[in-house]
């Protein structure tokens, strides 16, 4: 997965509590076998004013100009503001590969629902928690000013505002090293590859029959 050091992007304002997995990407998009392709379908329901469906092009699909996603001055954002609870419901993985393929890099919120805030580290993208208080000021100072932009230092664990304040978050450093360093579950496991290896060398010349296979 991608490396996560220090990030600086437009924030995009999603004045909403309890935002569920089935509105970050509804239930009919999870058919799909692979991991790739979910971005178009984002708030697929919000987004569009028509039922989406996998496979559908969407490019020719009615957009709801409501909807906060497809207002001109937030096109290209890369950080979602949100409110308390984000990614509550049901447990899909699905809902961070869609905000991610979106182009989002983090989110920020008061607070997020236990697993999709695991499965968020466990694919690269950053949920931060801050304050009621903090989240206040940041959708007040992103509705009123055009191209509103953070930077995100995670190493020193701070989001930084135009106006020169430094919002410290906290993150466990097992998961500031994976994220920093751009290891998954399988990446984390991989790093080790020649000590797996050497241990797996020295296991055989010990125990020689363990190499052996049934045949038939």
């Amino acid at each position: 997965m991608d490396k996560f050091v220090v990030h600086t992007g437009m924030v995009m304002p999603l004045d909403r509590e309890n935002v569920d997995t089935d509105a970050i990407i509804p239930k009919q998009f999870l058919k799909s076998i692979k991991r790739t392709g979910f971005g178009e379908n984002l708030f697929d329901e919000w987004r569009y004013l028509d039922h989406g469906e996998p496979g559908q092009d969407c490019s020719t699909r009615p957009l709801n100009p409501d909807f906060v996603l497809n207002q001109p001055r937030y096109r290209g954002a890369s950080v979602l503001l949100a409110r308390k609870n984000f990614g509550c419901g049901s447990s899909r993985e699905h809902a961070p590969w869609a905000l991610q393929q979106y182009g989002f890099r983090a989110v920020i919120a008061p607070s997020f629902a236990d697993i999709f805030f695991n499965n968020c580290y466990k694919n690269g993208f950053l949920p931060i928690v801050l304050t009621e208080q903090q989240i206040d000021h940041l959708f007040n100072e992103t509705l009123a000013f055009n191209g509103y932009q953070v930077t995100i230092d995670l190493e020193a664990q701070v989001v930084r505002t135009p106006d020169a304040r430094e919002y410290a978050f906290e993150i466990s450093g097992f998961r500031k090293y994976c994220m920093i360093n751009g290891y998954d579950d399988i990446g984390l496991t991989l790093a080790h590859a020649d000590k797996i290896k050497a241990f797996e060398a020295e296991r055989l010349t010990k125990q020689p029959w363990l190499n052996h296979r049934l045949v038939g």
